[in-house]
């Protein structure tokens, strides 16, 4: 098959789209609280990522025994996973630094911004599924307990060692392409999520050392694991139970809320610790002394606005893409 100028410039068009899209993950995946799956279902590529890492198998490994290059990255759909991979790595890497001082600084304006998100991510999902009935409302509802459960787990804090980081990785990363539930907050429960960002801000700074390499080493294999187990059950969940998938996907988001609300500060007694040691408190608008509710309510708002937009134009500049592609075939 000849390629053309014109599809040598979509192919190159299309990696950048993917590019920007893992770099949106990777900024979402650093935030305790939001997923970076949510903001692959809202971009659109979720159900894209979920088969392409699924086909990490013993198809895959014959193909490459047989040297069958191209066959292999077809398989796998290579070019849009290391495209991703690239944004994704991208936005970890640069923003992990900014959302220690966000968080540090600014958490009521910052976690008003990602419920806003998460709002308008929920309306994205719900759109997706066909037709509601007794079954995925209890799907729904049990998913929404599950992510409460998890998001109320105390976090545990000290130096972890190798095996613990592998074990907490191997469950973050399934957590981080589920919609709902964050990867970051599953390493804060294990207590990890601030040495490892504190490691990946280090290098960041390029200030590099061999007891840092090695545990990034043992959370990047930690990942592949994790993802490797999970991914076939989610694919298949999704090909055979789309919609009910969804309803469950809505309910791990609607669970996870409450965790972003805005709302919240450490209590006096641990406000002056680490991040990882404070224990915060909730208060109603009607007790709250921080950041007028106003402007979080309008942070809130625009970022939803803001979700809103980005998914119908993804959408038409869907369409358009299907529309083209129809018109171009003889």
């Amino acid at each position: 098959m000849n390629t053309t100028p014109e599809n040598h410039s979509a192919s190159l068009r299309g990696d950048l789209i993917n590019v920007v899209r893992g770099f949106c993950m990777g900024a979402a995946d650093t935030v305790p609280g939001v997923s970076g799956g949510t903001v692959a279902l809202i971009m659109g590529h979720y159900t894209r990522l979920v088969r392409a890492i699924s086909r990490v198998d013993s198809k895959l490994l014959s193909l490459l025994k047989e040297r069958k290059w191209g066959t292999a990255a077809q398989h796998v759909d290579a070019r849009f996973l290391v495209a991703l991979a690239a944004g994704i790595g991208c936005g970890i890497v640069l923003l992990a630094n900014a959302m220690h001082f966000l968080l540090d600084a600014y958490l009521p304006e910052t976690f008003a911004v990602f419920l806003g998100l998460l709002a308008a991510s929920l309306w994205v999902v719900v759109k997706s599924i066909d037709q509601w009935n007794l079954n995925r409302l209890v799907t729904l509802l049990t998913a929404a307990g599950i992510a409460v459960g998890i998001s109320s787990l105390p976090t545990t804090s000290g130096d972890p060692s190798l095996p613990y980081l592998f074990m907490a990785a191997s469950i973050a990363i399934c957590a981080m392409i589920l919609p709902g539930i964050s990867g970051a907050f599953v390493l804060l429960v294990f207590g990890v999520y601030h040495p490892v960002t504190g490691i990946i801000k280090d290098f960041a700074k390029l200030n590099f050392s061999t007891e840092g390499f090695l545990q990034l080493t043992v959370v990047a294999m930690g990942c592949g694991f994790g993802l490797l187990a999970f991914s076939r059950l989610l694919r298949y969940l999704l090909e055979h139970r789309p919609s009910t998938t969804l309803a469950g996907l809505t309910g791990l988001m609607l669970g996870s809320a409450f965790k972003l609300w805005p709302l919240q500060k450490a209590t006096a007694e641990t406000a002056a610790l680490k991040p990882k040691f404070r224990v915060m408190e909730y208060f109603s608008p009607s007790n709250w002394e921080g950041t007028p509710v106003i402007t979080l309510a309008a942070l809130a708002v625009t970022a939803a606005i803001l979700v809103v937009v980005a998914e119908t134009v993804s959408q038409r500049l869907g369409q358009q893409r299907h529309t083209n592609s129809e018109t171009s075939q003889p």
